[in-house]
């Protein structure tokens, strides 16, 4: 069977629209991309995609509500709701320092999740 799919490149900002054409569960091609970085994005969503995850916090006693946080690593698309739900759980005392992780390898994966922005205490 052959198919064909189209993309929009998220790796850089040009945001090239790529088509690729499948037959048998194969990529057959991959057009549209102006840089190897486009096609490599095209093979990985087609095979194993990965996304990180910025978010937010809660924070108790600091001068702000909400610390920002981010994975140190990809994880599968297939596993942000789970992360999701071990990030909503957390609630830091301030301070919060940027650089420490918070949870470490979430949901048994190769990816911490780390405070980004100090708070002091309120």
């Amino acid at each position: 069977m052959k198919m064909k799919k189209i993309y929009t490149c998220i790796i850089c900002p040009n945001g090239c629209e790529i088509e690729t054409e499948i037959e048998d569960g194969r990529i057959r091609s991959v057009t549209g991309q102006t840089c190897d970085r486009g096609e490599e994005y095209v093979r990985q969503e087609l095979t194993a995609p990965v996304r990180t995850i910025a978010t937010s916090v809660r924070v108790e006693g600091g001068e702000l509500p909400l610390a920002s946080v981010r994975l140190t690593a990809p994880i599968p698309k297939n596993m942000i709701f789970p992360v999701m739900e071990e990030v909503k759980k957390l609630c830091l005392k301030a301070p919060v320092r940027a650089g420490t992780a918070v949870v470490e390898k979430v949901c048994g994966l190769d990816s911490d999740v780390i405070v980004t922005k100090n708070v002091n205490r309120g």
